[in-house]
């Protein structure tokens, strides 16, 4: 317990610092509201989708800690026959899905059922993985909103922080079953130090899209000073480069914001501090991704094709980015 204490005031020293930091270095420039975007694929899906949301709290219970479960899902479930893809969403430590609405709730308005955990410490990925198990056993009822509703071969997972680590290991331990992760936020493999830490060399099928802030220096760095061989994973390119060149994968920095600007509702007036600008970078080209993925969308498909794709335009709002996507 003393060492879990210790850990944790380290974590919120080092956090207040590289807030500090990055206010001192003006690092970036914060990002804009939805209508900034640069690209004709970000930009639709940085807008809302076309279905109509509904939000439920504790609406199935429970996980292996017996936390509740959240969903948000297209009010018309089904309509015109559609069959929905679902996303399995981890939080942050110390959060809660309703911290996250805002972006939950995006998802949802393009055709997707999300679906989280309420629990709090979701790195081991075993409770993300396990929401799916709940809703795919609510939905064999035939009384269930759900029932003959739902893609079950169109599954991802999209997690922040903590949850970050969590989606990438609830896909790999998934034999398959989690066709993509997200990782919004993915912590060096320095702050794992109850363990669960992912080490994306063990990657071997699925699809990842990384996604962090640039003013994210420490918990997410973008770049690690020492090479990957001797001080493990510690920078979200060391977690890319290590991701088997046979993963379809992809990378992208937003200029600007910080950890939690993921929490945003849409702004950080209601986010967990460090926030810099709010949720609105993570909606476009992380729904996108979602759609390329599972709902079969191509041009969102072609957006990440290396090199040649609208994602690598010359783009005020995002850096670093990177893929190994071929052209379909």
């Amino acid at each position: 317990m003393a060492m879990t204490r210790c850990a944790a005031l380290i974590r919120s020293c080092v956090l207040a610092v590289s807030m500090a930091w990055g206010m001192a270095l003006g690092v970036g420039h914060p990002i804009g509201h939805a209508d900034s975007v640069a690209g004709a694929v970000e930009s639709t899906y940085s807008q809302p989708g076309p279905w109509a949301v509904t939000a439920e709290q504790a609406f199935a219970c429970c996980d292996s800690t017996g936390a509740a479960y959240d969903i948000w899902y297209p009010t018309s479930l089904g309509a015109n026959g559609f069959r929905h893809p679902i996303i399995t969403w981890g939080d942050g430590t110390n959060a809660h899905p309703s911290q996250y609405d805002y972006l939950l709730r995006h998802f949802a308005s393009w055709g997707f059922v999300v679906i989280a955990t309420e629990n709090a410490a979701t790195g081991s990925g075993v409770d993300i993985a396990g929401a799916v198990d709940k809703l795919l056993a609510v939905a064999a009822d035939p009384g269930s909103v759900f029932h003959g509703r739902l893609d079950t071969d169109a599954i991802g997972a999209v997690g922040h922080s903590q949850g970050a680590t969590g989606v990438l290991n609830a896909m790999m331990n998934s034999g398959g079953r989690i066709r993509t992760a997200v990782p919004i936020e993915l912590p060096a493999q320095m702050w794992c130090f109850a363990g669960g830490c992912p080490d994306t060399h063990r990657v071997s099928d699925g699809s990842v899209f990384f996604v962090n802030g640039s003013a994210d220096t420490i918990i997410s760095p973008s770049e690690q000073a020492l090479p990957p061989e001797t001080a493990g994973l510690q920078s979200v390119r060391a977690y890319y480069d290590a991701v088997p060149g046979t993963v379809p994968k992809a990378w992208g920095t937003l200029v600007g914001p910080n950890h939690n600007d993921v929490q945003g509702q849409p702004d950080c007036a209601e986010a967990s501090w460090p926030c810099t600008s709010g949720v609105f970078g993570y909606l476009g080209y992380p729904t996108a991704w979602l759609a390329a993925r599972l709902l079969g969308d191509a041009a969102a498909e072609r957006a990440f094709v290396s090199e040649s794709g609208e994602f690598f335009a010359s783009n005020p709002l995002w850096t670093n980015q990177i893929s190994d996507i071929t052209p379909p």
